[in-house]
């Protein structure tokens, strides 16, 4: 079942925004991102260690903007892959969590887990 977690144009680019999918009876936090213009959302969860990447509440760029680190131990994901580029665990991905748009609406699903 999808759920609705934002309308389009409120996350602005280099802006994020988390939510909470229930899926299979497990809640999943999840975020959503807008990098040069188009979203992204991704399960909140680094893929070394199963903890939230936020290293303050909904903040998930590094500086520039460039990159999403991890809040545990610097690792650095591309925005729009979800690819760890930098840290433990080079070469994996976050989880991606499906998005569509309907309407003004932006609905995100239950990823693969």
């Amino acid at each position: 079942m999808a759920v609705r977690i934002a309308r389009t144009g409120e996350v602005a680019p280099g802006e994020t925004r988390k939510f909470v999918l229930v899926c299979r009876d497990e809640e999943v936090e999840g975020f959503v991102l807008n990098y040069a213009g188009a979203l992204h959302a991704w399960v909140n969860r680094c893929r070394h260690v199963p903890m939230g990447l936020d290293w303050v509440e909904n903040q998930f760029f590094t500086a520039d903007g460039a990159y999403l680190q991890c809040a545990t131990h610097g690792a650095w994901y591309l925005p729009d892959t979800g690819e760890c580029v930098a840290g433990p665990p080079c070469g994996k991905h976050l989880v991606r969590v499906p998005l569509r748009i309907e309407g003004e609406d932006v609905l995100a699903e239950c990823p693969s887990l």
